[in-house]
């Protein structure tokens, strides 16, 4: 069986389980409306879930050049979508990733993938954080790595606490950035401007 039936064996079977879901909650999955949402649910949940079947170190790797001279490279503004694993429901806003070369530099795309990588699985914000500091720590010749998320979840949005301004910020830092407070204060800074 190649990739594509796999796929679509697991969808069709994603979409089982959705039509009963729809029946549980006192709908009618043959209604009119309702008909394709199994279908087009199952798809949407394994899209989001695509982190699943991806291999972060491998993105990572597949472009680590020879570099000198930075004293630090930021990426911010990398904008994710992720699912709450207590409740699967969306948690989603930017990262900010800030590392110091070690005559190495990734990609700057590759940092992107990363975080879409991780963010693309059942999730909390703080492991999300520190998946990708800990993968860039350990892939990326560095000195040190710092991870900034910040995110809204719909989990304390449209349920339990409800409340619609609400946010949340995570860190995660190694090397330098963890030996060094105004290193990361400068970083802190930078992501700001």
């Amino acid at each position: 069986m190649n990739t594509l039936e796999r796929d679509d064996r697991i969808v069709r079977e994603i979409a089982g389980h959705y039509r009963e879901i729809l029946r549980l909650v006192g709908e009618d999955p043959d209604r009119e409306g309702l008909v394709k949402t199994p279908l087009r649910a199952a798809k949407a949940i394994y899209d989001i879930t695509a982190g699943y079947r991806e291999n972060a170190e491998e993105i990572a790797s597949q472009a680590i050049f020879e570099h000198s001279g930075s004293r630090i490279v930021i990426v911010k503004d990398i904008e994710f979508y992720s699912m709450c694993e207590h409740h699967i429901l969306p948690f989603f806003g930017k990262v900010a990733i800030g590392y110091l070369p070690k005559d190495k530099m990734i990609g700057l795309s590759k940092l992107a993938r990363i975080v879409d990588c991780f963010s693309r699985r059942l999730q909390v914000q703080e492991r999300l954080t520190a998946q990708i500091c800990e993968l860039l720590s350990n892939t990326l010749p560095n000195d040190g790595v710092i991870v900034a998320c910040e995110a809204g979840h719909l989990c304390m949005k449209m349920r339990g606490v409800e409340k619609q301004e609400s946010s949340t910020t995570t860190y995660d830092y190694t090397g330098k950035f963890a030996d060094d407070y105004s290193l990361r204060q400068e970083f802190l800074a930078l992501i700001k401007e």
